[in-house]
């Protein structure tokens, strides 16, 4: 897990883990953590010499949620305000293209597949062609477009939560070892 050096106000640095910040404003000073909601640590101090022991109250904190929670996915939730159709996320058509030394025009679905830690993918669901095409069978491409893309959705999330759960381990690994 990514860790990055924070000073607090009274000059102290401490190595933080993602998913903490450092909460210093007026009478709050304190480590909020960011993962499966919110959670303030404060170091119960103003002077900040309960920094260190909120911190690690906060990471502990960390390491159980990340040991039982799925991990906060990053794929977009919803379709863009600026998309002009009503397909879900990952899904626009009907694309109408001729293939090379075709006379007949095909319709199709574009996909988009995402990979956690690769690019994506586009795979196309075929329709039909301009005189092949009906409503029926463009629902039953768009029933399997929408199929295609939850699962890739599920198998990216599952991949997510199982690399966050492994750099969870490292950290606690590491933790243990200073």
């Amino acid at each position: 897990m990514k860790v990055r050096s924070v000073v607090i106000f009274s000059g102290d640095t401490y190595d933080v883990p993602q998913c903490i910040q450092r909460i210093d404003h007026r009478a709050t000073h304190g480590w909020q953590l960011r993962y499966g909601g919110t959670k303030l640590f404060s170091d119960h101090t103003n002077d900040g010499s309960g920094a260190a022991g909120a911190l690690a109250k906060a990471t502990r904190e960390l390491l159980k949620r990340i040991a039982t929670l799925p991990a906060p996915t990053r794929l977009q939730r919803s379709p863009s305000v600026n998309k002009s159709s009503d397909l879900p996320v990952g899904i626009t058509g009907p694309v109408v293209r001729v293939r090379q030394g075709g006379r007949v025009r095909d319709c199709s679905l574009a996909v988009l597949i995402p990979r956690f830690g690769d690019s994506p993918r586009r795979r196309t669901v075929y329709i039909g062609t301009e005189n092949t095409y009906t409503i029926e069978k463009y629902k039953v491409a768009l029933d399997k477009a929408v199929a295609m893309r939850q699962a890739a959705e599920e198998t990216y999330r599952r991949a997510e939560t199982r690399a966050m759960r492994a750099a969870g381990r490292q950290l606690k690994a590491s933790l243990s070892a200073a």
